[in-house]
């Protein structure tokens, strides 16, 4: 709170907002200012309902705040940013940037809010630094009244995800985030801006693609498929290599590379499945001349943002919301990523001073180390207050239920204003 706590220009802001985020740190089941009211005392949730939508705080420099919090206690030389979205299911249509949409969350199209992310992975650790709420272009970007009602700023205009995510990328490194690399799926590896973008800056990526993406292959001037490009690949191409270390031990995959047209710094990277043959393929540029087990390192550390995102919507309520304002999503979502940012650190803050060997199963009776969802349970026992009294418990209640017969009630007039159409 240190960190954050001059943003605020009144106390009880700042102590709402610690509040905030030890409800967020709890074992609550929903962080909906509802129960981390409940879990620190308050008597309605009220003023924090006023700190996600009214009060007056910079949650832009929070956001700045997070990122210098991870890169200070997180950072290294083989820090990575990778891109990538995520869906919030939403049931109606007033929440800011709503729509029908395609979200990986669900796997299908669903009515969702999209939010694009920037996180930052290293030996160290992982965590979200930046966020951006996907305002879809004809639904929203265009509709006067849609945007006033949820409070989205007159400057916001329309963005692609690929854009997002390379204003989140070129903040990062105007803010001094030192990294080489930059990776991400398919959506943002498809788009030439941002590939053209990381260039310009200088700034490496290892991308996915899909398997029509065309290229060029030993020099040739023909484009062809990415796909066709690995059939021709001799057996003697491809090398195993671990991916990185996951849940089950490393990662095995087959790799191969070959360059793509006639510049020595681009690359095809293709993986392929050891059991399935399945294939997936990347478009990588340096600046320098790189070995293929650093490509192999940087596509492999793209599963670090879908660990983020776990941890996120699992431990610290980054999808818990209950807001519709433009404002208040972020502030929402700032404060949750500040809260999985602290569970980060100090997850690498336990972690013992010897060396680790990924490869070496743990001997009987040896714990394995302090993970997120552990870090988290052991903070909210700490942090928990003393057990609430059964006065407090009845006075939720009773608050609980009647906000939900005053909902029932404003539900019934809507719809009973409704003209029938029989």
């Amino acid at each position: 709170m240190a960190r954050i706590a001059g943003l605020f220009g009144r106390v009880e802001p700042r102590a709402t907002a610690r509040a905030y985020l030890l409800g967020l740190l709890s074992g609550t089941e929903r962080k909906n200012c509802w129960q981390p009211a409940e879990h620190a005392g308050r008597h309605r949730p009220g003023p924090m309902q006023r700190l996600l939508r009214t009060a007056r705080w910079d949650t832009a420099a929070a956001r700045d705040e997070v990122r210098r919090y991870v890169v200070d206690h997180l950072g290294t030389c083989d820090g990575v940013l990778i891109v990538d979205e995520t869906g919030f299911l939403k049931k109606g249509r007033g929440s800011a940037g709503v729509q029908r949409q395609y979200t990986g969350t669900a796997g299908r199209i669903e009515n969702s809010q999209v939010g694009v992310f920037l996180a930052y992975a290293s030996s160290r650790g992982r965590a979200l630094i930046d966020r951006r709420l996907y305002l879809p272009e004809h639904t929203w970007s265009k509709d006067a009244e849609r945007r006033r009602r949820t409070g989205v700023p007159e400057d916001v205009v329309f963005a692609t995800k690929p854009r997002l995510a390379l204003q989140m990328i070129t903040a990062a490194l105007d803010a001094g985030v030192g990294t080489s690399w930059v990776t991400g799926d398919e959506a943002y590896g498809q788009d030439p801006g941002l590939r053209a973008g990381l260039e310009a800056r200088e700034v490496s990526y290892v991308l996915a693609v899909s398997c029509a993406t065309r290229v060029r292959i030993n020099q040739g001037r023909t484009l062809i498929r990415a796909d066709e490009a690995a059939d021709r690949l001799p057996a003697s191409a491809w090398q195993r290599q671990s991916a990185g270390s996951g849940a089950k031990g490393p990662r095995y995959y087959d790799w191969a590379w070959v360059q793509n047209g006639t510049d020595e710094h681009r690359h095809l990277l293709v993986r392929r499945n050891p059991t399935t043959s399945e294939l997936a393929f990347y478009l990588c540029w340096s600046p320098r001349i790189v070995p293929l087990s650093e490509l192999v390192r940087v596509a492999g550390i793209r599963w670090c943002i879908e660990e983020c995102f776990q941890a996120a919507k699992g431990q610290v309520g980054l999808d818990h919301y209950q807001v519709r304002n433009w404002t208040a999503w972020h502030r929402h979502v700032t404060l949750a990523m500040f809260a999985l940012a602290f569970l980060a650190v100090a997850t690498d803050d336990a972690r013992p001073t010897r060396p680790a060997d990924p490869n070496r199963p743990a001997r009987s009776g040896e714990p394995v180390d302090l993970t997120v969802p552990e870090i988290r349970r052991l903070i909210g026992a700490l942090l928990s207050p003393p057990v609430t009294s059964l006065n407090a418990l009845l006075h939720w209640s009773n608050w609980r239920r009647s906000h939900q017969a005053s909902a029932r009630r404003s539900h019934y007039r809507r719809r009973l204003a409704i003209p029938s159409s029989t």
